[in-house]
């Protein structure tokens, strides 16, 4: 009829969880005063902020599909309720609660900041390399239709007869951009085509900033899907970064060789290990690039370009493993955690997967 089993018995000692919670509890306790004002003085007792977010690292490395699974996943698995910290007899709480408590960690951006916490401890530190980084973007589909893309004026028309909730839309012969049209779903979606031939689609950008030595991501974020936003998140992810006058590279494909990003990181001075993009135009001009000879004649350079490819890796993970290719919450500011949580995510199983190779 009793059970004298501690839950803490019944986690293997050689499990991957023990390593990742490990660094949870230590960056957790660096920000142990900004979680404090997180909680709530008045009403019902709130989640407390570390649960809320181990509960959202266990999400994104079990692919979890929503809030509602997971508070089925911690109600029976074992394995979760000892990772969030709640104990055997311990309710769970219920999947709107959980929601309504989460969106206080976004808002507060807790997510960059644990993310930053994570990378600035002693042991993570020394896997890190402070001198080569590799920077790239790619894009997230919004939580939204392309039925929400409607003319911001309002002169869309009367809208289709019949088709209940979901009547059946023809943009055929319709120009749609986002300067004339916006989402009412999700309007800080912007529409976006990757290339030629691709169809459009509401999207927002991720980028990351990793470092080559082991392809740890040291800065993340979410922006609008622009044809700028590439550069300018890879400027801001730069600036946040650095601390130091040491001077270091940056990997990158050809999409940021562009005349106004390379001076401004060198003014920064980063060395710029960019692709070099020989695209040629209409008249058969070979495009200009600003990656000179000196650059890519040294042997770091090669080396540059062979890394950063690794960041792809990453992307792979947050959209397949994390289960993050379509955003599952709407505004930027709620994508943007979203998204620096999935990275911070993939950090862990990164580190719990070099602590098992390790001598």
């Amino acid at each position: 009829m009793f059970s004298y089993v501690r839950l803490e018995e019944r986690v293997p000692a050689d499990h991957p969880l023990r390593g990742i919670r490990a660094l949870c509890d230590v960056a957790l306790e660096r920000l142990d005063g900004r979680l404090s004002a997180l909680y709530s003085t008045i009403g019902r007792p709130s989640i407390p902020p570390e649960m809320l977010l181990r509960a959202t690292l266990l999400q994104a490395l079990y692919s979890v599909r929503s809030e509602r699974q997971l508070m089925e996943q911690i109600d029976y698995n074992l394995l979760f309720r000892w990772f969030v910290g709640l104990s055997i007899d311990d309710s769970v709480w219920h999947p709107t609660t959980f929601t309504h408590n989460r969106e206080r960690l976004m808002e507060g951006e807790v997510a960059q900041e644990f993310l930053a916490a994570l990378v600035t401890l002693p042991e993570v530190k020394r896997l890190m390399s402070a001198e080569h980084f590799s920077v790239d973007g790619t894009l997230i589909e919004a939580f939204a239709s392309m039925k929400s893309f409607v003319r911001k004026d309002g002169d869309g028309g009367p809208p289709p007869a019949g088709g209940g909730r979901n009547p059946e839309a023809d943009f055929r012969g319709e120009k749609r951009s986002n300067e004339t049209h916006a989402s009412t779903t999700d309007p800080d979606s912007r529409v976006y085509r990757k290339g030629d031939g691709r169809e459009s689609r509401l999207s927002f950008m991720g980028h990351v900033l990793m470092e080559n030595r082991h392809g740890l991501v040291v800065g993340a974020m979410a922006t609008r899907a622009t044809g700028t936003a590439e550069r300018e998140a890879a400027l801001e992810l730069v600036d946040r970064h650095r601390n130091g006058r040491r001077r270091i590279t940056l990997g990158a494909d050809k999409a940021y060789d562009v005349a106004e990003f390379v001076p401004a990181l060198r003014a920064r001075k980063v060395t710029p290990h960019i692709a070099v993009n020989g695209a040629v135009s209409k008249l058969g001009k070979v495009r200009r690039t600003l990656i000179d000879r000196r650059t890519r004649r040294h042997p770091g350079y090669e080396t540059s370009q062979r890394h950063r490819k690794r960041i792809e890796e990453i992307f792979g993970w947050i959209k397949t493993q994390a289960g993050f290719a379509k955003a599952k919450v709407r505004g930027l500011a709620r994508v943007d955690a979203a998204f620096t949580m999935m990275a911070a995510a993939y950090n862990l199983r990164r580190l719990a997967g070099l602590a098992a190779a390790a001598p």
